[in-house]
């Protein structure tokens, strides 16, 4: 005598059991790293980088300009003559004031200038991930992302 799978498991053996779900190994509101009210707001990727790259992001569907009065780009273009006091009051507004952003995309070559202030961060959200560009290749050796985790793997 054969019996019927159990209901919404289709094709499974007749002696499976369903058992309760144990969702504590499952990321809840509960037991996440982080609590909610940090990142349910966060919807958005904010990039500094050079031309090549903003523009590439932008034309992904990166781009986003926040309500007037304030209007505030989720990106900032660096070219040679940008200051390094622009580029550090862009990547303290979209790590600090900025609630919306999710993740920061900065070219590695551009997060060198401010690497005391890469070095520094260690907030959750935004995440912050260096990227390489269109002229200067990714050098691992300077992610201040993966020193981090090779220290803690004792690397």
């Amino acid at each position: 005598m054969t019996t019927a799978a159990p209901p919404g498991r289709p094709g499974a053996p007749a002696s499976t059991e369903l058992r309760p779900h144990d969702d504590s190994r499952q990321p809840t509101r509960r037991n996440m790293a982080a609590p909610a009210a940090q990142y349910k707001d966060r919807q958005f990727l904010a990039v500094i980088g050079d031309e090549d790259t903003c523009t590439g992001m932008l034309l992904a569907g990166v781009g986003h300009v926040t309500q007037p009065p304030d209007s505030q780009k989720n990106f900032l273009v660096v070219d040679a003559k940008t200051e390094t006091a622009v580029i550090e009051a862009a990547f303290d507004k979209f790590t600090t004031e900025r609630k919306d952003i999710a993740i920061l995309l900065i070219n590695q070559h551009i997060a060198e200038r401010i690497r005391h202030r890469v070095e520094a961060y260690t907030a959750a959200f935004p995440s912050l991930l260096e990227i390489p560009s269109k002229d200067h290749p990714y050098d691992p050796e300077k992610d201040s992302v993966l020193k981090r985790v090779r220290r803690l793997f004792g690397e």
